[in-house]
């Protein structure tokens, strides 16, 4: 089955004075995979400037623009047109333990291993990794892995911030979709399990109306690689399908921000954030 969604994303910024230079780079724009196609996609920025793309180390689109008139209010959209399908329902052979820790594959792998920022992998990481590796295969760790993360957090909005870490999350107990996809990285990666934060899209509903425009925000999942890569959704502990989109996929959310930049000149007074997804097809 495939879907074909259209996502309009909108990041909003006013000044309490003016701001009379920024550099920015705008991750939101999906790519092409073995189970999604771009049909359609553009970013608009006002005041209105050239962007330039690029693809960043990580295989994510990126918009890079610099705004050198004076303005006291910023406003990035991402509009795109996806069509998905669902997994394979073979995803493959699996490895075992003693091939997955084999020298060419943790060099391979190294950057999707090790701990980061976000994903630092603590003591109570390492003690929750060690008796889900004693599973019988990697594949059902991971599965291990997802159910120890959600059952360790509550989700809640305004928990966490962006700059908040599985650690944050973990002594929290809360978190939104990001603070689990770091927590159940952090216990992939302990395991030896190479691991990697997917950025995206989610829409709300399995049975949505074609035509019908709802609500939404980004969200995060997580992929792990046991010979192949295998999806998983930590949040809503569901399989990931036709309604997830990916932007990005990398170390974990600072690599994948969806926007960030720098400016010179008056704070920052408001945020704003819109998301809405419409079924086409």
């Amino acid at each position: 089955m495939t879907w074909r969604v259209e996502i309009d994303h909108t990041t909003g910024y006013k000044y309490r004075r003016e701001v009379t230079s920024s550099y920015n780079e705008v991750r939101v724009t999906p790519i092409s995979n073995d189970r999604q196609v771009v049909l359609d996609a553009e970013v608009a920025v006002a005041p209105a400037v050239s962007a330039f793309r690029y693809w960043d180390y990580w295989g994510t689109l990126v918009h890079a623009f610099d705004l050198h008139t004076p303005h006291t209010e910023l406003a990035v959209t991402g509009r795109s047109v996806v069509e998905t399908s669902a997994p394979l329902d073979d995803p493959g052979p699996a490895l075992g333990w003693s091939e997955l820790a084999a020298p060419d594959v943790c060099d391979r792998f190294a950057e999707l291993l090790a701990p980061t920022r976000h994903v630092p992998i603590d003591d109570d990481v390492v003690e929750a990794a060690r008796p889900l590796a004693a599973q019988a295969t990697p594949a059902d760790a991971c599965l291990g892995a997802v159910a120890w993360a959600r059952s360790r957090l509550r989700y809640e909005k305004g928990a966490t911030t962006v700059a908040s870490s599985a650690t944050d999350a973990l002594r929290l107990g809360a978190g939104v979709c990001q603070d689990f996809a770091h927590l159940t990285l952090a216990v992939l990666r302990a395991m030896g399990v190479p691991a990697r934060y997917v950025s995206g899209y989610l829409h709300p509903s399995a049975d949505a109306a074609v035509g019908a425009t709802v609500s939404g925000e980004s969200h995060a999942w997580v992929e792990a690689w046991t010979g192949d890569w295998a999806s998983f959704d930590p949040t809503n502990g569901e399989v990931v399908g036709e309604r997830h989109v990916v932007v990005g996929r990398a170390r974990d959310y600072a690599d994948l921000s969806p926007l960030q930049g720098i400016y010179h000149g008056g704070p920052a007074e408001a945020l704003g954030v819109t998301v809405t997804l419409t079924r086409l097809a």
